[in-house]
């Protein structure tokens, strides 16, 4: 299987998409959309819009999911076996509020 996850470093939703690579122990790339404006431009271009965590399994695109998501998926198109394991954190919420803070603080220009 192959997959490419745009993420930010650090987002609630790009972390619950984390954990669920991490639950069923799947290898992928974690693409930073943050740090590398052309990882953002591919995203934009692959996905057809601006919002992340968008996953790409397989050739197909799941656009502005959540770890939630990502893992019905994942179990819907039988890519992994199910199992009780308990994802290590939140796989359907967003960043707390200090995060988006110290978010604000900083200048991003992508184009």
């Amino acid at each position: 299987m192959t997959i490419k996850a745009y993420l930010k470093p650090h987002c609630g939703w790009s972390n619950g998409v984390r954990s669920i690579m991490r639950k069923y122990g799947l290898k992928y790339e974690d693409i930073d959309i943050i740090n590398n404006p052309d990882n953002y431009i591919e995203m934009v271009e692959k996905s057809g819009q601006r919002l992340s965590p968008c996953v790409e399994i397989n050739g197909h695109m799941l656009a502005d999911v959540s770890g939630e998501e990502v893992e019905k998926y994942l179990l819907d198109e039988k890519l992994v076996t199910p199992n009780d394991a308990a994802p290590d954190a939140p796989i359907n919420k967003p960043c707390g509020d200090e995060i988006h803070d110290q978010q604000r603080s900083q200048t991003i220009r992508f184009f």
